[in-house]
């Protein structure tokens, strides 16, 4: 079987997608899962990369993903996932993951977001305008119900604005101060959130600069967080981030599971760092395929 990009947008639906996302976690907190560490391979004279991403997690299969931060007018990611019969090894289907790369992430989020957001959020500030942010925007609001978005970013946040109904915001300070739940989406390897306009209990999601020498998020947001990951050996060898916060106080799956807690009181910051795990991809690519059987 193989499934092209339009024939996963038929089958894959959001609210299918977070309960999906948050059993995945939790079994890979739990030690179900069979993932090894992402190979990255560098192209280096098109500031490139090409991903290996294995996993097996009751479906078996591996991701194929290239990451060109770069790029303009054509997506960053392009992915392609494989699925294999466990019992024989057999290829079951190819379908294309870059849809799937973008909407399991913003899942992922809103399940972190369930968990971690205070119950009231009613502003969402999201910093870049690109895929990432347009899936996160359709998560965020299956699982909060915000009064006011405001996006921002150096290009295209007039553009996403007038298309999903929110607010361009003049600069990523304004788009983040008094917001309750943030979204960090872009492709920058510096930090464009700043600590200092985090109000009491916000919460930040962030989903961008996957290399141990980029960052995203200053000192003070991790100073003032607790940070909360998907795979503490993923983000701890992956993610400039959680490397200099030098600490991670819980996976997602553990607080599914109820082993650790999310959100202890309304003031407190939270932070999840999302660096993308193979077992998300994967048990995403089951939930296709399995739809796709029944049609």
């Amino acid at each position: 079987m193989i499934l092209d990009e339009a024939a996963v947008h038929a089958l894959l639906r959001m609210e299918d997608l977070i309960p999906a996302m948050a059993g995945a976690l939790a079994d890979l907190s739990a030690g179900k899962v069979v993932q090894p560490m992402r190979v990255m391979l560098p192209v280096s004279e098109h500031q490139g990369f090409l991903g290996i991403m294995p996993a097996y997690a009751g479906a078996l299969g591996a991701k194929l993903v290239t990451f060109y931060p770069n790029n303009q007018g054509v997506p960053s990611h392009h992915a392609t996932i494989l699925l294999f019969r466990p019992e024989t090894g057999e290829p079951l289907v190819s379908m294309d993951g870059r849809l799937i790369t973008e909407m399991r992430t913003g899942a992922v989020s809103a399940v972190a977001t369930q968990h971690l957001a205070r119950a009231d959020a009613s502003v969402l500030g999201i910093l870049g305008a690109g895929v990432q942010a347009r899936s996160h925007l359709e998560a965020m609001r299956l699982v909060r119900k915000f009064r006011e978005v405001r996006v921002w970013s150096p290009r295209n946040a007039g553009a996403f604005a007038a298309q999903f109904g929110v607010r361009a915001a003049a600069s990523a300070e304004e788009a983040v101060r008094g917001a309750d739940v943030v979204v960090v989406a872009t492709t920058s390897q510096t930090p464009v959130l700043r600590g200092a306009w985090l109000g009491p209990g916000a919460h930040v999601n962030a989903v961008g600069a996957p290399r141990p020498t980029w960052r995203e998020l200053d000192d003070e947001v991790l100073r003032k967080s607790r940070l909360y990951v998907e795979s503490r050996e993923a983000a701890t060898s992956e993610s400039g981030d959680v490397i200099a916060a030098g600490q991670v106080f819980a996976e997602i799956g553990e607080v599914v599971r109820g082993l650790k807690p999310g959100r202890q009181s309304a003031s407190e910051i939270t932070l999840f760092k999302s660096v993308g795990v193979a077992v998300e991809d994967v048990v995403t690519a089951g939930l296709v395929y399995r739809k796709a059987l029944d049609r």
